[in-house]
Parts: C-alpha cells; sequence; structure tokens
C-alpha cells in the first residue's frame, strides 16, 4: 500500500483517515473512512475531505453512529435517492411548470402581459411549487378573502380565473388531476353604463380640437364615431381599412376571432385626418410601434371638458357610442351586438333600458294622439248640448 493510501487511525474507534491530493488547492487533506459491522456485514465508507466537505474526526464519529443505528443513509443510497427525488421533480407538474407551458402553448395572447403580473402577484407565491391535487378549497378561499381587502372584485376574479385556466389546460394534456373543487369567483358589476349629455359631448368635441395631442383627439373621436375599443385601435393598423367598402376588419377582437365593422363617414373623417407617416398602425406610439396608452392626453382632455371624474375617457366613449344607438330608437339589440362585436347578447343588453325608454316615448306619442282625439269628442258633446 503506497504512503498516500496508508491508513491513519483517530482516536475515535472506526475512524481513519487518508492522506490527498487537496481539491482546489496546494498540498494535501484529509480524507476521512469509517468502518463499522452491521448484520453481520463490515461496511468501510468514505465520509468527506477535511477541507472542501469540511469533515472533521469528531462529525465522521457521529456519523459511523448514524449510519449503526440506521439514522444516515451511505453517499452511495443519498446519491440514488437524489437521483430519484430528481426524476420526481421532473415528473411533477406544478402549478409552476404548468404555467410555463401554458405560455409556450400560447404566445403572445392578448392579455399576456395582464397575466403575467396576475401570477407573479397573486398565484405564484401561493401555488408556484404546488401541484394541482395539492391545491386545497381553503388556499383558494383565503387567496380570494385577502384579495378582496385590496383589490377589485374584477381584479380577483382575473387572477381566480387565470388559475383555473392554467390547471384545466394541464388537465386536458392528461399533465395533471383538475381540481377537486369549484373556484368561487366573486361577483363583479361591470353592466356600467356611461353616456353624455348633448352638452357635455360639445364641451369634449371642443377639448379635442383644442388640445395639443394630435393622435389621442383622433382616437378619441375615431372610438366615438365608431365604438371600437382602445386596445382595438391602437393594435388597429392602415391595410385593416377597407376604404373602398368602407370596413374595418378588427383582428383579434376580445371575442377571440377577427370581426368587421362598418366604417361610418364620421369615422372615414377621422382617419383622413389623420397625416400618414411610415408606421403600419393608424395611431402609432414612439418610433411608429404599437402604442400602449394615450391616458395621460385622454384624462387632460377630459378634465378640460369638465367630464365626471368616474367617466372613463376612452371607454365611456364606447358607451356613449352604444348609448346614442339604443336610445335613437333605431337600431335594434342584434345590430348594436355586432356593431359592438359582442360575443354574446348579454353584454349588449345593457343598453336595452335606453331603447325602451324610446319605445315608451313612442307609445305616449300614440296615446297623446288619441287622448287629443278623445278630448275634441267630448267638447263636440258638451257643444251638441
Amino acid at each position: 500500500m503506497s504512503k498516500a493510501m496508508k491508513r491513519i487511525k483517530t482516536k475515535y474507534p472506526g475512524v481513519f483517515y487518508r492522506e490527498v491530493q487537496r481539491i482546489g488547492g496546494a498540498g494535501i487533506e484529509r480524507m476521512f473512512y469509517i468502518l463499522f459491522k452491521k448484520e453481520g456485514r463490515l461496511f468501510e465508507e468514505k465520509i468527506g475531505r477535511q477541507f472542501s466537505d469540511g469533515m472533521t474526526e469528531a462529525k465522521a464519529a457521529r456519523v459511523r453512529s448514524m449510519r449503526i443505528e440506521g439514522k444516515r443513509h451511505s453517499r452511495k443510497e443519498m446519491r440514488a435517492e437524489a437521483k430519484v427525488k430528481k426524476s420526481l421533480e421532473e415528473s411533477r407538474w406544478t402549478v409552476d411548470r404548468l404555467w410555463s407551458e401554458y405560455q409556450s402553448a400560447h404566445p403572445g395572447y392578448r392579455s399576456y402581459a395582464s397575466d403575467v403580473g396576475r401570477y407573479r402577484s397573486y398565484l405564484q407565491p401561493l401555488f408556484g411549487d404546488k401541484e394541482p391535487s395539492g391545491i386545497l378549497l381553503l388556499d383558494v378561499d383565503r387567496l380570494r378573502i385577502n384579495l378582496l381587502k385590496k383589490k377589485s372584485p374584477q381584479t380577483v376574479k382575473h387572477a381566480l380565473g387565470l388559475l383555473k385556466r392554467i390547471i384545466h389546460f394541464g388537465y386536458r394534456r392528461n399533465l395533471c388531476q383538475g381540481l377537486s373543487f369549484p373556484i368561487t369567483m366573486p361577483r363583479v358589476n361591470n353592466l356600467v353604463t356611461e353616456d353624455l349629455t348633448p352638452e357635455q359631448l360639445t364641451r369634449l368635441l371642443r377639448a379635442i380640437d383644442e388640445d395639443e395631442n394630435l393622435i389621442a383627439g383622433a382616437m378619441m373621436k375615431f372610438i366615438l364615431f365608431s365604438g371600437m375599443r382602445k386596445s382595438e385601435c391602437f393594435r388597429l393598423q392602415w391595410p385593416d381599412v377597407d376604404l373602398d367598402r368602407n370596413f374595418i376588419n378588427i383582428r383579434e377582437s376580445k371575442g377571440g376571432v377577427s370581426q368587421k365593422i362598418p366604417l361610418n363617414s364620421g369615422a372615414r373623417l377621422v382617419l383622413e385626418s389623420i397625416p400618414h407617416t411610415e408606421s403600419l398602425y393608424i395611431f402609432p406610439g414612439r418610433n411608429g410601434n404599437q402604442r400602449a396608452t394615450v391616458q395621460k392626453a385622454a384624462n387632460r382632455i377630459k378634465a378640460k371638458a369638465g367630464l365626471p371624474k368616474d367617466f372613463r375617457p376612452l371607454h365611456g366613449l364606447r358607451h356613449t357610442f352604444a348609448s346614442m344607438l339604443a336610445s335613437s330608437g333605431q337600431v335594434d339589440m342584434y345590430t348594436l351586438q355586432k356593431l359592438l362585436t359582442h360575443k354574446s347578447p348579454i353584454m349588449t343588453q345593457r343598453y336595452a333600458h335606453l331603447r325602451d325608454e324610446t319605445l315608451k316615448r313612442g307609445s305616449n306619442v300614440a296615446n297623446d294622439i288619441i287622448s287629443s282625439a278623445i278630448g275634441k269628442l267630448a267638447q263636440e258633446a258638451i257643444g251638441e248640448k
């Protein structure tokens, strides 16, 4: 046996070391071993190095005692366990892993940026390292209750909806089990309708014309004439507008499919007033790229027009468009649904009461005419007497 591999005893029974080349430095260090009998067999095991593993004679003696008592596995067994654990981890479909797979399967979808924020802020801290089968109803209830203390019901609904989508995605692909309980969504009152009086509309149009931000003003007018969503306006490109047939192609609308709406003369005049640039976007942002916001200018225009504080300067104009059509009595709910590109008629029904008021006024006209005729008959009867 060479000198380098010679056993050197310690003061601890069954503990010895050999002098070996030091890892990561000059000189030598001790490699500790233990000897022990178990179930009639003699075992010799390498425990660790003096410097790189921080092993000492006393530590090696404690490891030897634990091995004899069955409280510690051998290095070989620990490597095998680590391998099994790694394999199990790789086979576990945690919510984090499902979310990553979901993103790969749905690259750059419409609400992607918002969902990334929701996931990081609300879902990952609680559920990221859990498999869906390990999520309890109590966990989801606590998340909903705690979020509702500081966030709007709509925000909470979006967060819980994202969790539901991620897990359902994994379940449909046989990657994981589904939840054993339904997720209770908070009640959201989003049937808000906004409208402008003729006076407010006049002030708004004046404020738009006087504002320095021509793109913001043009977009506000365009929404008022077309009823389009602001996100659809941000994505709108010149090739999407058919000036020959007077139609607008809305790509990736909220309903999930591209849709067409007519281009009326007012919306067309707005487009004709916008100077063409090298950008494909009709309402371009910085450097001709897709615009992300126009909120600052829109709020300034809203304030100058003296509109109510709770009026949303972009989405509120879409509501105004819908309200004007519904209250005119000349547009039925189905046509309004198609103009607003609502996937379901349920959302369009929020404007039904405006149509009903128009019908009431129409009915009252008949009432006034008939009442007038009755009054004349009564007067004639009096005159005959």
